[in-house]
């Protein structure tokens, strides 16, 4: 009876549509099938113990002073050993062959990887599609049997990437870049999902990822770079302002540069020496700072945005410019 309300859910962890996924499946079916070695037999013996060693039972055998057996010390300790020597080895290897760092290997597909910039807004997803110049939020379009290129960041709130019939969860986190190799073996929709709560608007935070055909791929790509609507840094300051329920967004000509400018931002600028930082000048990111500056309760104001572009393009300064965190 317990079944019946749950006859609607679906296990999509267990029903994967990609190789990474279904190499994760068999490796969650084998680890549980290898504990249970240990748990059934120990419940099995469990409900024989009570019933040998019941109070009625004369027959079995009354040891009141018993204190210890070396067949039974070897037989607990032996088989947990094993077993965990097994997980152990096990687990090491999957781990870096489904290292979500490393690319697909080329048994998969012969295709050459697409590349996707996400970046997780607060409580939206934005993809950039860079080889593409266009964008997309909370919609995600990738090619079947193509290996895709994740890189990863957030606007501010840490969350987690995740598309669970196709494999691997990653973090995406402020001020970094975390990167997922995925493919999709089978065309069709599926659900994709932050999970990890990062606040008020976390139950709104998914998308969906169509899976299609290359045909089908490269007549949506042509028609993304055919609308209207562009992602510059003004557009990009807008649409990462906070709120829940975000509808589906395209973009098309996608200032160059702006998922590396989302990482650096907040880094402040730095010298040509200092490693790992970025050097002040980076265009994609001074114009995100500065249309981030000229909001005013929330709202951009172009006017003061027009006003500073003469002086940063002559690489000096805003005299007026407020702090970012502002």
């Amino acid at each position: 009876m317990a079944m019946v309300p749950m006859s609607g859910c679906t296990l999509e962890l267990l029903d994967p549509k990609g190789s990474v996924g279904e190499q994760e499946k068999h490796l969650i079916l084998i680890a549980l099938g290898v504990m249970l070695l240990v748990v059934i037999p120990v419940i099995v013996l469990t409900l024989v113990f009570f019933w040998r060693y019941r109070e009625t039972n004369t027959a079995a055998t009354y040891s009141p002073k018993w204190s210890h057996s070396t067949k039974i010390e070897v037989v607990v300790w032996t088989i947990p050993v094993i077993i965990v020597v097994a997980l152990a080895v096990m687990i090491w290897e999957t781990t870096h062959k489904l290292d979500p760092y490393q690319p697909i290997e080329p048994v998969a597909s012969e295709k050459a990887p697409i590349r996707v910039e996400v970046v997780a807004l607060n409580w939206k997803w934005l993809f950039i599609y860079p080889d593409y110049h266009v964008a997309t939020v909370n919609k995600l379009v990738l090619p079947v049997d193509t290996p895709v290129e994740f890189k990863i960041t957030a606007e501010s709130l840490m969350n987690a990437f995740f598309i669970p019939q196709l494999g691997s969860m990653v973090y995406a986190m402020s001020g970094m870049q975390t990167k997922l190799h995925l493919i999709a073996n089978e065309t069709g929709t599926y659900a994709g999902m932050s999970s990890a709560y990062s606040g008020p608007g976390f139950s709104d935070m998914h998308f969906k990822a169509h899976v299609t055909s290359q045909g089908d791929f490269d007549k949506w790509v042509k028609e993304a770079q055919a609308v209207p609507d562009t992602l510059d840094a003004p557009t990009y300051v807008k649409l990462e302002q906070p709120g829940t329920a975000a509808p589906v967004g395209i973009y098309a000509n996608v200032m160059p540069g702006l998922f590396d400018a989302v990482v650096g931002k907040y880094m402040g600028p730095m010298d040509a020496s200092s490693q790992g930082m970025r050097v002040s000048g980076n265009r994609a990111i001074d114009d995100i700072i500065a249309a981030a500056n000229c909001r005013v309760d929330g709202q951009l104001d172009s006017r003061a945005l027009l006003a500073q572009r003469p002086e940063r393009d002559a690489g000096v300064q805003p005299a007026a410019q407020r702090a970012l965190t502002e």
